[in-house]
């Protein structure tokens, strides 16, 4: 059999949780639709704020992932560049160091020997095609900048002319290789 002070101290429990969950007339009722609303209002504000914090974060990342997509194609244009650039200039080099051997086809082509006219020919169309341009200036203007003068004969005072041409000159691309080797008349 049980205790009675143990069962009395078990009902007294119990009347005090029920006496914790009792409506009285003076406290809260908890079901009020004007509390209830003003927790609500409470917790719409709260959210809003969230959506606010959340909205601004979502920004700030978006801006930072424009920034580097920005960053990112700038510096893939820059390597493009680079690379073409360099490309070029190894070309280029390439190029000039072919002179000597095409100075030499011209020099045989001068003194009679037409055996090396089709190799001449595939070597300048082959060079051409990738940008090379042959400079041989025989009358027209002297230009400083594409003719070296290594020579001049009196002329009747007009702008000075090239008369004669001693070596080709290159241009690549744009860029003077070597210039032609010239007589300047006037």
């Amino acid at each position: 059999m049980s205790d009675p002070t143990q069962q009395d101290e078990e009902a007294e429990e119990a009347r005090e949780e029920e006496a914790a969950f009792a409506f009285d007339d003076e406290a809260e009722d908890p079901f009020d639709p004007s509390a209830l609303g003003a927790e609500l209002d409470a917790a719409a504000e709260a959210l809003e704020a969230d959506i606010a914090q959340v909205a601004a974060q979502r920004d700030e990342y978006l801006a930072l992932a424009q920034r580097l997509q920005a960053e990112f194609e700038n510096y893939k244009k820059g390597v493009g560049k680079r690379i073409t650039q360099d490309t070029e200039a190894a070309t280029g080099k390439l190029v000039e160091s072919l002179l000597p051997v095409l100075d030499a086809c011209d020099a045989a082509l001068t003194h009679g020997h037409q055996d090396v006219q089709p190799i001449y020919e595939a070597m300048m169309d082959a060079l051409e095609k990738q940008g090379l341009v042959l400079l041989y200036p025989s009358g027209e203007a002297f230009d400083p900048n594409l003719h070296e003068a290594v020579q001049h004969e009196p002329g009747d005072g007009d702008e000075p002319t090239v008369s004669e041409v001693f070596r080709s000159g290159y241009t690549w691309k744009g860029r003077v290789l070597r210039p032609a080797m010239v007589k300047v008349k006037g």
